[in-house]
This record gives structure tokens, sequence and C-alpha cells, in this order.
């Protein structure tokens, strides 16, 4: 990775202290586009401000929907209903809650649309929602390989009266924008719109952020377990007024993780009991592998063991499909415990970001663990005593990996991040709120320039 920016990381030894969490991500674009399609007038608190929502204000705003950013930080959104322009291209990124979702509503609203992204995007596939709007009436072309973007999107046909079948074990973002889209294509009929999952549905809890705030937009889904739901016959997004989003508890991991490794106490604020947010459920795995946890309905804090100063954390061996993106730094956090870690059903990291279980697993040995991985499996044994060694942990273009890794400044090797500005993927200011939380022999990490 010559000729790219880095970040050489102090030796850590203590955090603590507390950190309002940004946005969530995923509340925020899915809040973007209901305001969007909403009748009324919608004030955004809390939104994030990161490549992924960018992309989804840039796409909105070139298919006119009014966007006022106020001076308090609010955003305030003017819906349209359905989309005033009717032809456009849009570049969305590597953001998949922007692309999956902002392609079933335009399918499903119809007009002339481009929409592409990254070089990494247009490898991640999108087959089974294409197939499923295309089985609701919809016209989609591929403009590469089929199965993946970009897409071309041609007007909409004649509403198929049938349910329809989307594909569950790939990404729950397809289902997601399936349901988001539905009202569309429910205006002017007098039935429902049936989805059935085919298959196990991945990720279930990002499906009941997507019920959540569909609800508060006045469109409630009825759920048959998690195999069919029902969007009603008349359903109609409408300006819920004034809309909060929560912090990230994605996000929230890393800093409670630096709880668990180093000490404590970390409180984050922003998320807490009452989050919406499945990640959440991450303080229960610190929990599991020995912190301290205490909740509060919009705060969690984590106090645990120093590593730093030998202590462990307890090995774990768990199902991780619930929580797939802290998931990652469960993994992370293996090269501290006492024993293997095992990490199963995580095959949906395949077709994130990057290839996250091949990248998780190259750059985890690069410290000296001992790593083996299957489809959907990641097995990790912490570095022996003396095993440790130094390493330039490559980021993949993946703004998780850049945080997770941050937490292996704690062990006994020198660490380089490399590309550190990948985290403004949906956390640009990461590495300045990481410095005020860690303490050690150094607490000023250095950002320099590699040499060519």
């Amino acid at each position: 990775m010559a000729g790219q920016p880095y970040l050489d990381l102090p030796p850590a030894r203590v955090a603590r202290g507390t950190v309002a969490l940004p946005g969530s991500k995923s509340i925020s674009n899915r809040v973007l586009l209901l305001a969007a399609l909403a009748q009324g007038t919608t004030r955004i608190q809390g939104l994030l401000a990161s490549d992924d929502t960018r992309v989804m204000l840039d796409g909105l705003a070139k298919l006119g929907v009014p966007l006022e950013p106020q001076d308090d930080g609010t955003l305030v959104v003017r819906g349209v209903g359905r989309f005033p322009e009717r032809q456009a291209e849009l570049f969305l990124g590597n953001a998949g809650t922007a692309f999956r979702s902002m392609t079933a509503a335009l399918a499903l609203m119809g007009g002339q649309y481009r929409l592409s992204g990254v070089p990494r995007m247009h490898e991640r596939p999108i087959g089974d929602l294409v197939q499923a709007l295309r089985d609701l009436g919809a016209q989609i072309d591929y403009l590469g390989n089929p199965g993946y973007p970009p897409l071309a999107i041609g007007p909409m046909g004649r509403l198929a009266e049938r349910a329809v079948q989307v594909q569950g074990n790939v990404s729950s973002q397809f289902l997601t924008a399936l349901l988001m889209a539905a009202p569309l294509a429910l205006a002017g009929t007098a039935r429902p719109l049936v989805i059935e999952v085919a298959g196990e549905l991945i990720s279930k809890p990002y499906i009941e952020i997507t019920l959540n705030l569909m609800a508060r937009f006045g469109v409630t889904v009825r759920r048959e377990g998690w195999q069919r739901f029902v969007v009603p016959a008349g359903s109609a997004y409408v300006a819920p007024g004034l809309i909060q989003v929560e912090g990230d508890a994605s996000s929230a991991s890393y800093f409670l993780a630096l709880g668990a490794i180093g000490g404590g106490p970390v409180r984050v604020t922003g998320a807490g009991a009452d989050s919406i947010q499945g990640d959440i459920a991450f303080a229960d795995t610190l929990q599991a592998m020995g912190a301290r946890i205490e909740r509060g309905p919009d705060w969690i804090q984590a106090s645990g063991v120093r590593v730093a100063e030998g202590g462990r954390l307890a090995a774990f061996d768990a199902d991780f499909n619930l929580i797939p993106d802290a998931a990652m730094t469960a993994a992370a956090l293996a090269l501290y415990a006492d024993g293997p870690c095992r990490l199963r059903n995580i095959g949906s990291w395949r077709v994130k970001e990057t290839d996250r279980i091949h990248a998780m697993q190259t750059e985890l040995a690069k410290l000296g663990a001992q790593v083996e991985s299957g489809a959907d499996w990641l097995r990790v044994t912490p570095p022996a005593p003396g095993a440790w060694r130094d390493a330039h942990i490559g980021t993949w273009d993946d703004h998780r990996m850049a945080m997770c890794f941050s937490l292996a400044a704690f062990g006994p090797a020198a660490v380089r991040i490399l590309d550190p500005g990948c985290v403004a993927k949906t956390f640009p200011d990461y590495f300045d709120v990481y410095a005020g939380l860690v303490h050690g022999p150094d607490t000023a990490a250095r950002s320099t320039q590699a040499s060519p």
C-alpha cells in the first residue's frame, strides 16, 4: 500500500471515558428514504455525517427531494411521495443500505434510472432483489455481470397479483428494500402486498429496525414469523414531524471493547437498553467474555481486565448471525482470550465491503494469531506469549477492519493501520475519538504519509 496514508498506534494500556456516539448508519439511511417518500415534512436530528449518508443525500437531491440543513444540525426533508425527477444517473458508492433500498424504490416507482457504485459494489450480489422486483412487474437490466450492479431501471409494468418471494440467506437488505418500497407499488390498489422469505432469514434485527421505522412513518407491516410479511392495502408514508436518530450500536462495539480490555470504565451515550438496533446485544457478548456491563435507557458502560498487564478475556464459541457487524469486534478481541475462539454463522461477511472472513483471517495472522476459516465460520487462537509480531494492518477499503484493529494496540506488538481514512464511510473522526479514550506511554497517534 505504498503511497497511501497510515496511522501508527502507540502502545495502549488503559481506556476510560465517555463517547457520544455518531448517528446510526442503518437508521440514518432508512429515515432519509422514508422521509423523502412521505407526505409532509420531517425534521431529522442526529443524522450520521459519513460517506454512506452523503451518497444517499446526493441521490435524493438528484431525484428532486428538497433537503434543508439547519444551523443546529437538524435536516429538514420535505417529502415528495414520488420522486419528481423521472430520469437520473445515481452513484451510490459502496453503501449497501443506499443501493439496495434505492433500487427497489425506483423500480416500483417507474422511470428511467441508472445506478452504479465503486468497483466493490459491483462485486456485491443483488440478483435476489432484482428477481423479486422483476416478479412484481419491475423492469431492471444489468449493465455488467448478471446478478450484480450497475443497473438500469425502466418503467414499472402492471403489479403482479401474487405474493413475491425473496431469498433471505444472502443479505437482509434485500427484504428491507422490498418492505420500504412496497407502499409505492400499492398506490391505487385495493389489496395488500405479501412478501415471502425463501430459506433462512439472516440478520433479523435489521428487519426489526426497518419495521419499527416504517411504523413511525405510518405503515404497520404484519409479520407472520420470519417467513411472511404483509404490507396493508392503501399504505402510504406520512411524515412523523420530528425524528431522532439513535447513536450507532455497531460503532459502540469498539468503545465497549476498549472498556473490556483497557480496564475502563468506558461509557457510550446515544444508544442503550431502549435501542431498536440489534447490535446493542454485543454488550451481552462482552459480558459473557468477563466484562462488567451497566445499562441505562440511552447508555451502556463497560469495564474489564487490563490485557496489557496480563489480564485475559474468556474464550467463546458463539453464533453471530444476529449481529454480524459487531461480530468483527469480537474477532479482534479473540487476540486477548484465554483460549481459541470460534465465530459461527457469519457467511454474510463474504459479501460485505470486502470478504471479511478472508480479510480478518489475513490480518489477525499478521499479528501472530493462528486462524482457520470456512464458508461461514472463523476460528482464532490468540498469539502465545512471545509470539506476537509487529504488523502493518491492511484495511481492505473496509471501515470496520480499520476500527476493529485499533484494539490490537493493547498487545505487545507495534501496529500500523494502513489507509485509516476508510473510516469515513461511517465514522470519519473515529481515530480522534479513540485517542481521547486510550492512555499509554505515548497517547498521541501519529499520522503520516507512507514513502513510495
